[in-house]
């Protein structure tokens, strides 16, 4: 057995002790994944039926998907603490619980203000879950098999927006809205048990103090940050009212830069960005998935409000998408080893850009089939960046350090969700300031805004170095041989 096999503490890694679980952990770890994100957009293309059954406006409609998605992120920071100090398998079960338990209530909600509650309990649940189920995949393969790991446990999360609106349309237009939310208990169970049954109970360094001041920063800075989006386009409150919601939030966030500086243990550890790899796949591929998150929302909505689709309809056009993740999924390993991470983010940024920009061609009478070929080819390019940069993330970041990466980059990636459909909304609520019926002109021009944001991704890729990540993704120099890893200080 090489060192490769083992943990710098000695102890072997599940998957090498057990190869079946190199599938079967990737799997129950999925299966969160998927429900979570399955969750973020299943409502979209109920949103009309929603708002009429519990007497709302349906443009308010996007708050149940941005209040579940931001209590992810500002929930995500405890996740490492609380998997560190009780377990991963316990918090892991638990997250799952409370999931299931937000479903059922989700479900169940009467008003308009309930459900934006139990969807603000759904992403607590999810908060924790998500990158914990990532932190148990980390610590149970060699980095040598990250790639492999990372490919199987994320399809579900690329899959799972891309396959909600078509099942909540189905759903929607042939049970009942209340059922898209149903639909999690039998997976929740599922998981909990195999859960149970299969994770190793790991603990990382139970005497570490969670910081709630930095926490209350964070939160309370994402939270009106995500505020003075949503009012931007569709404002509740008067212009100065908007920027004072904005300095605040910047105060806040800036106010935490300070003082994670002077602190021990910060709720987000800020440190992690002198790796270069990490900065770069969280920060700028986080900027490139916040254009790219914007089209699931969008989308369905232009097919619906601006075209008179179905819920069906739409859902059925949108699901395309999930062909050309499963595409790019296996052809990927092989595009990192032969042009390294840098040259694949550059590509898959301009690819997403052009992709996002091409829908103001689609109008009413576009055929199905171009349609369909389209939503396919934006899917290519959406799965390469998401994967590439979620892999290159992680690649290099000590395992001694690994709980706190993946909750802030589980922060990070769920803010990018969150800032993309508000940013999409506000921008469609900025094009159609007349107060007039959404036409297809109005998404037009707010996926050609949208398309802008991927391509400020590519100063930050352009930066990276053939070293960064190469040992995972196997890119080799000119003389065919791989870089060698380089110390933490030659990767900054």
């Amino acid at each position: 057995m090489s060192s490769s096999d083992r943990e710098p503490d000695g102890r072997v890694f599940p998957t090498t002790r057990d190869p079946r679980l190199r599938l079967v952990i990737p799997g129950i770890v999925a299966i969160a994944f998927l429900m979570e994100q399955l969750d973020a957009t299943i409502i979209v293309t109920a949103v009309p039926e929603i708002a009429r059954s519990l007497d709302t406006n349906p443009l308010r409609m996007n708050l149940a998907v941005t209040a579940y998605v931001l209590t992810l992120a500002m929930f995500i920071p405890v996740s490492g603490w609380f998997a560190d100090r009780f377990g991963a398998r316990r918090i892991f079960v638990l997250s799952l619980l409370l999931f299931t338990l937000g479903s059922v209530l989700c479900g169940a909600a009467t008003s308009f203000p309930m459900l934006i509650a139990t969807r603000a309990l759904q992403g607590f649940g999810g908060a924790m879950m998500t990158p914990v189920g990532r932190l148990i995949l980390i610590r149970s393969f060699p980095r040598r098999e990250l790639v492999t790991a990372m490919t199987y446990m994320t399809l579900p999360a690329i899959l799972g927006p891309l396959i909600g609106p078509v099942l909540g349309g189905f759903i929607t237009t042939y049970v009942s809205w209340r059922w898209i939310f149903y639909v999690n208990v039998p997976f929740g169970i599922a998981g909990m048990i195999a859960a149970h049954r299969f994770f190793e109970d790991t603990e990382g360094d139970r005497a570490a103090t969670f910081d709630f001041p930095g926490f209350l920063m964070v939160g309370l800075g994402c939270t009106l940050l995500e505020f003075g989006i949503e009012n931007i386009g569709r404002p509740a409150l008067p212009a100065f009212g908007i920027a004072g919601v904005l300095a605040a939030a910047g105060l806040l966030l800036a106010g935490f830069w300070v003082y994670a500086r002077r602190v021990a243990a910060p709720a987000v550890d800020l440190t992690l960005f002198r790796q270069r790899s990490f900065r770069v796949g969280t920060l700028a591929g986080g900027i490139c998935r916040v254009g790219l998150n914007g089209v699931p929302f969008l989308l369905p909505l232009m097919l619906q409000v601006g075209f008179g689709f179905s819920p069906l309809v739409s859902g059925s056009l949108t699901f395309a998408s999930a062909v050309g993740s499963l595409v790019v999924r296996p052809v990927l390993s092989y595009f990192l080893r032969r042009l390294g991470f840098g040259r694949v983010l550059q590509w898959s940024a301009v690819a997403g850009a052009a992709a996002i920009a091409g829908f103001c061609l689609l109008e009413p009478d576009t055929p199905a089939w171009f349609v369909i070929l389209y939503v396919v080819v934006f899917g290519l390019a959406r799965a390469a960046q998401f994967m590439t940069s979620n892999t290159l993330s992680y690649a290099d970041v000590p395992t001694a350090q690994l709980s706190r990466a993946t909750s802030l980059g589980g922060v990070l990636q769920q803010l990018s969700v969150s800032f993309g459909v508000s940013i999409g909304a506000m921008l469609l609520g900025l094009v159609a300031r007349d107060g007039g019926p959404l036409t297809p002109e109005h998404f037009h021009q707010a996926f050609l805004l949208m398309a802008l944001l991927p391509l400020l991704g590519l100063p930050a890729f352009l930066k990276l170095r053939p070293e960064d990540g190469a040992h995972v993704s196997g890119y080799a120099r000119g003389d065919g041989r791989p870089d060698p890893a380089r110390s933490d200080r030659d990767r900054r």
